[in-house]
């Protein structure tokens, strides 16, 4: 009987640490693919700063289209880096629902109804990860539209800089 117990006993210890690997192994994976969307959002918020920059020597300059030119764009890439965020955002809450689902495994040794609890904060964590990628997903998509976006814009300042020149 006493063997019996321990067999049990081993079994959940066996069945926990099995538990165990599946949110571990979406940790990891999230890690990852949030230092993905981190390292693409800060090209993004470079790429702002250069824009506001650029606005900011234009209306001194007194250039006003190419500040209303310089705007367009920084209201694209302020789209671009919101998705960005919204999938940071969404990621990282996947992640930490990932390793509270963890601590929750672990509580089952001692409170066997954690288990449901745990599930459901796994599974909540997961479509939070998921929701994240869309959203990168859709911030990738728009990357190379907004990249001839930006060409076209500074295809239209060229042939204004040069009006404003055959003008003088």
């Amino acid at each position: 009987m006493a063997l019996m117990g321990l067999q049990e006993t081993s079994m959940t210890h066996l069945e926990l640490f099995q538990a165990f690997v599946a949110p571990a192994i979406f940790i990891s994976a999230a890690g990852l693919l949030l230092l993905s969307i981190n390292t693409r959002l800060m090209g993004i918020v470079t790429r702002l700063r250069a824009f506001h920059k650029d606005k900011h020597l234009a209306a001194i300059a007194g250039k006003k289209q190419d500040v209303v030119v310089l705007q367009a764009q920084i209201e694209s890439i302020e789209n671009r880096a919101t998705k960005i965020k919204n999938a940071f955002f969404c990621t990282l809450l996947g992640t930490i629902g990932t390793m509270i689902t963890c601590l929750m495994l672990g509580l089952t040794l001692y409170v066997p109804q954690a288990l449901i609890v745990a599930v459901l904060i796994f599974v909540l964590s997961v479509l939070s990860i998921l929701v994240g990628m869309l959203f990168y997903i859709s911030e990738v998509a728009i990357s190379l539209s907004s990249e001839k976006e930006e060409e076209q814009l500074y295809d239209l300042m060229d042939v204004m800089s040069e009006y404003a020149d055959d003008k003088r």
